[in-house]
Parts: C-alpha cells; structure tokens; sequence
C-alpha cells in the first residue's frame, strides 16, 4: 500500500518548503520530495544565500581597502581577498540556513522523502533514485523550480564558459571575465568579482542595463559601474563563443552591426532561467505546459484537480512571473491556505517588490515612469539623491537616488525606484504604500528618522511635490 499524505510537495525550494511549513501549520499531513543534499532549493543551495555572501565580502574587501577614510590603520600590507576563506565562510552560511530548514520540518513533523518525483496520475507520486516508493495524495503542490539556462550555439562546459552555479564556487579569481546578460544576476556577479579584482565586460542584448528597471536607475547603473572600471556593452549580441585551455574567444555584433572579439578567462552566461520540468511526467498526468512551464490559475490551480503549482516552474499567461524567491514563498502560503479551505485572493504581482544586490544596490516596486505613461497616467515624479543625506555621509556611501512616480489627478504613488546603499531594504516601506494604496501626501505626512537612509523616501515625495527640503 503506498503511503499516504494529505499533501506531498515536490521541490523544497523556497516555494516548496513553506508551501509544506503552512500546510503543517493548518494541521495536514505533509511530505515533501526532494532529490538534493540539502533543503532549501536553488535560493539557499546555489542562488540568493551564496551569492549576496559574497557581495558581503566584495564589500568587506571595499570597506577595508578605504581603511584610511575609517582612521584604521592597517600596516604595509595591502589587502587582497582569500577565496578559500570567502568559500569557507560562504559555505558555514547555507549549511545553517538549510538545516534550519531541515529543523522546522522536524518541528512540523514534515517528512522529507530524498529522491525524485514524478507524478504517476490520480493522487499518485513514484519516488525514485533514493527513498524508491509510491506516495498518494490528496493534494500536490509541484514546486520543481528552475535551473541556468545558455542561448543557441554558445555551450556550457562548467570550466571556461560556466553559468552562475558555477560562478558561486570559483576557486580563482579570473583576471578577465565577460557576462553575458545584465539582469539580477549578470550585475551582481559583475560587482562581486571587479571589487575581487577581475577586468569585467557585461555584454547586454537590449539597449540598457538591469533593463527591467526604470531607465533612470539603468543610467545610474551604468555610470556607476564605469567608475569601478565595469565595461558594459549594450545593444550587444554575443554570435559566438568557443572555449580553449586558457579562456574564452568570444565574437559580438556591435549595435552598428559590426563584429567585435573578446578573449577572457572565463564567460559568464547569465541569461535567464528555464523551468524544471524533465522527468516529472505533468503532460503525461494531463497537465498542461507552455514553453516548458505549467500553466496555472490565479491561484495555482493546474489543468489537473488537486494538483496546484508555484514558484518559477509556472507561467499564469499575459504577464510574465517574476522568478523570485520570495514571491515563491508567498505563492507557497497562499495555495497551504486554500487547500485548508481558508478564503484567500490573489497576489499583485504589481507590487512584487525587485532588488539587485549589485553595488550600487537597486530596489524597485510598481511601474516605471514609462510604463506609468504608456497606461495613460499623467504622471509626476520626483527624486531626491542619497549623497545630500547626513547618514549617507557618515557611511560613505553617497551614490545613488530614490525616485517616486506618481499619478498627479489623485496623487496615488505608482511606483517607487532607487539604486543606493540599503535600497534592497529601504524598498519595503515603498512596498507598503503602494499595497495601501498611498498616496505622495501620505509618504510626505510620515515622520522619516533622522539621520537615516530612509529621509530619502520621504525627501522624494517632498520632490514630487516640487517641495524637497534639502535640495
């Protein structure tokens, strides 16, 4: 007889294990399928956790080579990154953080079944390459992920040409390093190994940086990143690529349609993430597939009952699904929620907030001022820059802007955007307001402590008013 459950979760990513965490919570029967070592998913494993572990040290390394702005001497040396002790360190960080989750499953009386999943029709789940067995189900909750992805004719090797797994565990530092792709991952993995010491060329396919962003913030970006010596080429197609014993030759056509060639030690293809969904036998079992992706409601009901999916696996049609760990996790609670037959709504995905962990950071949520124009808003904007803050100063972190665009007939706060020191976090009072619907007025009436980074906020909604104090 197979082993029953209220509900089995495949995947314990960031979706995954708090979609089975809530469930537990609302008194199911809970396990989940995971074939990894560890729990926690590519966030933990090989994407958010170990990469912002080395922005931390990148930026450690900053700090320190500016010891002398701080009045801390350090005598003759000068200071150089240890890759052994970043990987050292880097690696104690996720081994905590997934047996912590390893913890709440026990907590939770989650069992963990190690091995793969595929789905074997009516409530039915085959377990294989581990803990070999046949689960039932009353509810499945698919949440397989997404795994690096290349583009036509350029072929990862994991050595010379790599994706950003394997960016995360270099053991040397590449005297040279091209990234193809300026998204999230493409700019963090640049500022990571400049400040570590590497000549970095980020090849761009559309005519700007983090292209997602509100122009204003790809503009800062890109000057930003020319000061630290970032080369970034947009508008740039890589046509070819071939790895060698000593580097990468890579052949690029420029925006005026000309050929440029690159060498460097090591190619970075950061070109986005494709959806795991190999092995797991959803068209077999009915479920409907677009692009490789499982099609879902608004509330992460498949083409098959009683089997749900969220996270980065999944496509909900017009718009496209922001691949991010923590609108995964929400997903996760709000399908827990509907299976123990609470009344929950769907999630905005317009206010999703969006941070880089680049240096400069960049945090964002809403529209930008051209998409606020493009829906027929007449809009107003205002910025206010970190550099006249008191505590931006103090930090020496003085790069960067928050910028508010909102509607001017009822003053409604459409979207916010900045790139600064603690963006990534400032970002989340931006995220309440537009959740509350609130308006400039508001955020101008709140009292913003002093001195803090977050006066900006409020300085920038005096701006859209026309009325900035300190500018």
């Amino acid at each position: 007889m197979p082993t029953s459950y209220d509900v089995v979760v495949i995947g314990a990513g960031t979706g995954g294990y708090v979609a089975a965490i809530r469930c537990a919570q609302l008194g199911k029967k809970v396990a989940v399928v995971e074939k990894q070592k560890a729990l926690g998913g590519t966030c933990l494993i090989w994407g958010c956790i170990p990469t912002k572990a080395l922005l931390e040290h990148a930026h450690a390394l900053k700090v320190i080579r500016d010891a002398k702005e701080w009045g801390v001497a350090i005598p003759a040396a000068t200071p150089v990154i240890d890759m052994n002790q970043v990987h050292a360190r880097k690696d104690r960080i996720v081994n905590g953080l997934t047996r912590g989750v390893e913890f709440l499953f026990k907590k939770n009386k989650i069992d963990w079944i190690k091995g793969t999943a595929r789905l074997a029709g009516k409530g039915k789940i085959d377990v294989t390459d581990g803990d070999q067995q046949t689960l039932e189900a009353k509810e499945i909750i698919v949440a397989t992920g997404s795994s690096a992805r290349s583009v036509p004719g350029i072929e990862i090797d994991h050595r010379r040409i790599i994706t950003s797994d394997d960016a995360i565990a270099l053991k040397e530092i590449p005297k040279t390093l091209v990234i193809m792709g300026s998204g999230a991952v493409g700019v963090e993995f640049a500022s990571i190994y400049r400040r570590f010491g590497s000549e970095v060329t980020i090849i761009e396919l559309l005519p700007r940086l983090v292209p997602l962003e509100d122009e204003a913030i790809s503009a800062e970006l890109e000057k930003s990143f020319r000061k630290q010596g970032i080369k970034s080429l947009t508008a740039t197609r890589v046509t070819r690529a071939s790895a060698g014993a000593t580097g990468v030759d890579i052949e690029a056509q420029t925006p005026d349609g000309k050929s440029q060639k690159l060498t460097a030690d090591i190619l970075l293809v950061a070109t986005g993430r494709g959806p795991v969904t190999n092995g797991l036998g959803a068209e077999e079992a009915g479920i409907r597939l677009e692009r490789g992706y499982i099609k879902v409601d608004e509330l992460y009901r498949t083409s098959v009952a009683n089997v749900s999916a969220i996270g980065d696996v999944i496509t909900l049609g017009d718009k496209p699904h922001p691949q991010l760990a923590h609108v995964s996790s929400a997903e996760g609670i709000l399908v827990a929620e509907r299976i123990a037959g609470q009344d929950v709504r769907p999630l905005n995905y317009d206010h999703v907030p969006n941070c880089t962990y680049c240096d400069p950071e960049i945090g964002s949520v809403g529209l930008t001022e051209a998409e606020a124009k493009q829906k027929g808003y007449d809009v107003r904007v205002g910025s206010f820059p970190f550099g006249v803050l008191g505590r931006a100063k103090m930090a020496g972190e003085t790069e960067g802007f928050v910028k508010i665009v909102a509607d001017k007939k009822y003053d409604e706060i459409l979207g916010v955007h900045m790139i600064g020191a603690r963006s990534t976090e400032l970002v989340a009072e931006a995220v309440l307001a537009l959740r509350l619907e609130c308006t400039v007025e508001e955020l101008v009436k709140t009292i913003h402590a002093h001195p803090t980074f977050s006066e900006a906020i409020g300085e920038a909604a005096h701006a859209t008013h026309g009325a900035a104090i300190h500018l």
